[in-house]
């Protein structure tokens, strides 16, 4: 940013919901100023683990008995349609981020998260989501691990590289007429008459509506609301490329994946044919030679025939959790929303969460959004909590509670 703007929409975050939001809005023809403090994608979005999938975290009849049957169905539709919203963007644009549509594999590590995912596949089906369980013989052939006890197959879903997903929505926001400004962070946002004035690089930007879209990196702005929420780190880390015997037998259809340990671990191959595994924990905490130490045991325990392999890259993000695990919306006050909160499922709710936002801050009206807008939205303890999963994290890494059979339980407050 460089000088003063005057649009119909602010978005205020250059990750997934941003972009998406800054894209859709410039199609439909308004106005667009989208800004980011860092670089497109310097968050949580970039450093995503790459699933494109559909829905949340949490089992189907869990979201309706925490939300309601029409509310839940209202979210789990378009979070369903997610990864196809994601891999349309993708072939409409052009966008070169090594999108593999060959699904997902939630996989049991254990008898006891066989029995789970057994649970999440007869809701899910009754839902309407065409999830197939596979035996453990087929799922070790899928993920080419013996450690395997079955898994839970979705066709819908994929794996992206998420940093160039991320770009490529902006490039494309851009093309249609949206102006993006990297280093450009906000300091303060306001109401002015009947809109907005954000400043951001000392320069005014007056807006009619405008999106906070921060999520986890909510970075010192003065406005009248920040998201709430618990963040959680998760770090990944990548190997080599693997060499030809290794990569036929490791997940040779492209899949990603993700487990039911109780503190959950993801694996896929890139394209460049790296392993990259993951698992909540900041590896640069105090405590991240316990998350560091237990990437190398997943590697090995997982894929034996890898021992000794050396990882080449690692990196790790910062998840906004929510208590209930449910993303969103927050309507604090007129043409103004917020959303954040996906703990964990980014990349199909950011890319649905934006665009509906945008539509609704552009005309539609609120009833096009996936959750009804609250005014106003607090977590308690959130520092408390964050050290409570770091120090939680550490401990089953530094034991090998991960590694050691325990059915999945998706973390509460």
């Amino acid at each position: 940013m460089a000088g003063s703007k005057s649009v119909d929409l602010a978005i205020i975050g250059g990750g997934f919901t941003g972009c998406s939001a800054a894209l859709h809005a410039a199609e439909s023809g308004a106005t667009v100023c989208l800004l980011e403090a860092e670089r497109i994608g310097h968050g949580g979005s970039g450093r995503n683990v790459g699933l494109v999938n559909a829905g949340l975290w949490l089992p189907p009849d869990e979201i309706v008995s925490q939300m309601g049957e029409a509310a839940a169905h209202r979210l789990m539709g378009p979070l369903g349609e997610g990864p196809e919203k994601v891999f349309g963007l993708i072939k409409r644009h052009g966008i070169e981020c090594e999108s593999v549509q060959n699904g997902t594999l939630h996989c049991a590590h254990s008898p006891a998260g066989f029995r789970e995912i057994e649970t999440r596949f007869r809701q899910g089906n009754r839902m309407g989501a065409p999830l197939e369980l596979l035996d453990a013989a087929e799922a070790r052939s899928r993920v080419g691990s013996a450690r395997i006890h079955g898994a839970l197959l979705d066709r819908r879903a994929g794996t992206i590289q998420p940093l160039a997903y991320a770009r490529g929505l902006a490039r494309a926001a851009a093309a249609a007429g949206a102006e993006i400004h990297e280093l450009s962070a906000v300091s303060n946002l306001f109401r002015q008459n009947n809109g907005w004035l954000l400043k951001s690089n000392g320069h005014p930007v007056r807006a009619r509506t405008v999106l906070i879209a921060t999520n986890a990196y909510h970075l010192g702005i003065k406005s009248p609301f920040r998201p709430r929420f618990v963040p959680v780190a998760f770090s990944q880390y990548a190997t080599s490329p693997l060499d030809d015997v290794a990569r036929a037998d490791i997940l040779p259809g492209g899949e990603g994946c993700w487990d039911t340990a109780q503190v959950m671990n993801s694996f896929r191959v890139d394209e460049a044919g790296r392993l990259i595994v993951g698992a909540i924990g900041s590896r640069e905490a105090l405590t991240g030679g316990f998350h560091n130490a237990h990437a190398r045991r997943l590697l090995r325990r997982l894929f034996p025939a890898l021992d000794g392999a050396e990882f080449e890259y690692a990196w790790h993000g910062t998840i906004a959790m929510t208590s209930d695990h449910v993303p969103k919306i927050v309507a604090f006050g007129p043409n103004a929303l917020a959303c954040f909160g996906y703990s964990g499922r980014g990349i199909g709710p950011g890319t649905v969460f934006g665009a509906a936002a945008a539509k609704a801050l552009v005309g539609a009206g609120e009833n096009v959004l996936p959750v009804e807008p609250v005014e106003h939205y607090s977590e308690r303890f959130t520092g408390a909590r964050a050290v409570f999963y770091e120090l939680g994290a550490a401990f089953a890494h530094a034991f090998g509670l991960g590694l050691r059979g325990k059915a999945d339980v998706p973390p509460k407050s």
